[in-house]
């Protein structure tokens, strides 16, 4: 009977195409929920962006490749105490500890295609590194076994003024009985001091050194029993890898160390540890000893420092075949954040205070600038900057007072909004920016700030407006000093364009008043997250996913908009900065 022995043939031909048909949808017929289908996504590659700030630690996850923010950002806040006027302190553990929570709703937060049982398809992710960014200059003293044996000094404390004055006057002394006792015969005694001002001066009492002098000669005991000295960056590495290393950027940034050298040794046979350091300087000081407490080995930002050591990992939730890949001071790892690698280009991180950073083709250096660094931010690069100690917390002091006691704060952009409405120069009112110390391009952190030309026709929109003034004609001084430093090499492209991040770019009137009152444009990026943003870029390059910083900056940033300067406004404030503010600011 042929009819009846083929159609089962048929019948069965069309229930194999249907079931392969199946398949290569990605649906199990037999066992939705036991195993993945054939063709499952490939899992994404995700690295961890951690920035240790000074009010809290926040975390984020990113997509390796694209940069994209993959979930939320989470932070979760620390406690500052201030003993004594001036003194800021903050628990290391509470650095640690708060890390781990922010790293943990980080990752709980990265989102799931699919929640449905009925479905393999859910996306997994693959999370290669993490890289930490901190606070700079946020000093550590740990016993033998790695504990704190103290509360940091944490960037902004000011105890050390004295110590940071003895610096130079020690150098002063040194040079007494040269012919001329100039800032030359500083440079060719202790070449060090070339990042301070090209040796004229005064060196910050944020920095490490002045900070470990202030210990060794006021706690003793601490320094004493002290095994290491370092910075929160290091203490956070420890942590998370077992291994004690300081970050390339931060010694050439604020140990007086030479990077270059410092990141050469690691490659030499040789046994002088002390290669890039400042010796003459430290014997000099009586500091000799500083050197011994000081972590031996030095990594570049991008290197991979090693794996989680298991209690890391425990701690985190993440597998112990995570990479650890160094990275620096919070501001510097924005600067790679907002792609700022290059000559010429120039970068500005706004939050409580300002960084101004631009990056150099030579180590040149002027009064009025710090650096520039040698093997920093990056190992083959050089910048100098200079930086404003009271911007954003400025602001935010200003809308406290108007605001009154209370809980009840004025918005800001209600603020903004009444501030837009008061003419450039804010009728005649002045102010200066200096709450909290100058740092450059006159370093003086006994500075003071400022109203000047109060009438009671003034209102709080006025105040307001002048601290927004205030706060862009200290940039505009800043940069001028910075171009005046790199000028010293003539092939050094002009900086005309600036780009900014932080908490300033949420307000249209004062990104409007940067590019008005500096005369520059202003560029802003998709992202504006430099700090956690970098931090993805140097994990991605340590994990392999990125051939170099600079593949990785073309894939993962992008820009987004541009301010240009208003020609009729900018003319009004040029006016204005050189026949009040330049006469009203310190030095």
């Amino acid at each position: 009977m042929p009819a009846q022995s083929t159609a089962p043939s048929r019948w069965s031909i069309l229930q194999n195409v249907l079931f392969l048909l199946f398949l290569s949808c990605g649906i199990n017929l037999c066992h939705a929920n036991s195993s993945p289908s054939l063709h499952t996504t490939p899992p994404i590659d995700v690295v961890i962006g951690v920035d240790g700030g000074t009010e809290s630690i926040r975390a984020c996850c990113f997509d390796a490749q694209s940069g994209q923010i993959l979930g939320k950002s989470h932070a979760v806040p620390y406690v500052t105490s201030h003993p004594h006027p001036g003194w800021a302190e903050q628990s290391p553990t509470d650095w640690y500890d708060n890390m781990v929570g922010a790293v943990r709703r980080a990752v709980e937060s990265l989102p799931s295609s699919s929640t449905s049982s009925s479905s393999s398809s859910s996306t997994s992710y693959n999370i290669r590194a993490i890289c930490c960014d901190t606070t700079c200059c946020s000093v550590v003293a740990l016993s033998q076994d790695h504990t704190p044996l103290r509360p940091c000094l944490l960037w902004m404390d000011a105890r050390s003024a004295k110590q940071a004055k003895q610096i130079m006057d020690v150098a002063y002394d040194v040079i007494a009985s040269s012919s001329t006792n100039t800032n030359a015969d500083i440079l060719k005694a202790f070449p060090e001091l070339r990042v301070n001002c090209n040796g004229e001066g005064p060196i910050s009492a944020e920095w490490l050194l002045p900070k470990a002098m202030w210990i060794k000669q006021h706690e003793p005991e601490v320094y004493e029993n002290a095994e290491i000295i370092c910075e929160y960056q290091d203490y956070l590495n420890y942590r998370l890898t077992g291994k004690m290393v300081a970050s390339g950027c931060n010694v050439a940034a604020r140990w007086h160390h030479d990077g270059w050298d410092v990141l050469e040794k690691n490659h030499e046979s040789d046994d002088d540890g002390n290669k890039g350091r400042p010796m003459k300087l430290y014997e000099a000081l009586g500091m000799k000893d500083l050197a011994d407490k000081l972590p031996k080995k030095t990594l570049a930002m991008g290197d991979v420092i090693g794996t989680l050591t298991e209690q890391a990992a425990s701690d985190l939730n993440l597998s112990k075949e995570t990479l650890v890949v160094q990275g620096g001071p919070d501001a510097f790892v924005g600067m790679i954040g907002l792609g700022t690698i290059r000559p010429g280009q120039l970068c500005l991180i706004t939050g409580s205070s300002h960084l101004h950073c631009l990056i150099t083709k030579q180590p040149t250096s002027a009064p009025g600038t710090w650096g520039a660094y040698r093997g920093a931010p990056l190992a083959h690069t050089c910048f100098a900057e200079g930086g404003q100690s009271s911007t954003g917390s400025l602001v935010r002091w200003v809308r406290d007072l108007v605001s009154g006691p209370g809980d009840d704060k004025f918005s800001y952009q209600v603020l903004d909004d009444e501030a837009a409405a008061i003419p450039p120069g804010s009728d005649g009112l002045v102010a200066l920016e200096t709450w909290q110390g100058s740092r450059t391009p006159h370093t003086d952190p006994l500075a003071r700030g400022a109203f000047a030309g109060l009438t009671l026709a003034h209102s709080r929109a006025h105040m307001f407006r002048s601290i927004l003034e205030a706060v862009c004609y200290g940039t505009r001084a800043c940069f001028d000093a910075l171009e005046t430093a790199a000028s010293q090499s003539s092939d050094m492209p002009k900086a005309d364009e600036v780009v900014i991040a932080g908490g300033a770019t949420r307000s249209p009137l004062w990104l409007q008043l940067h590019a008005d009152i500096t005369g520059r444009s202003f560029t802003i990026n998709e992202n504006t997250d430099g700090p956690l943003l970098g931090c993805a870029i140097l994990a991605s390059v340590g994990a392999g996913i990125h051939a170099s910083v600079d593949d990785a900056v073309e894939q993962m940033i992008r820009r987004e908009r541009k301010i240009e300067p208003r020609e009729d406004v900018r003319k009004v404030y040029d006016r204005l900065y050189n026949e009040l503010y330049l006469k009203l600011r310190p030095g």
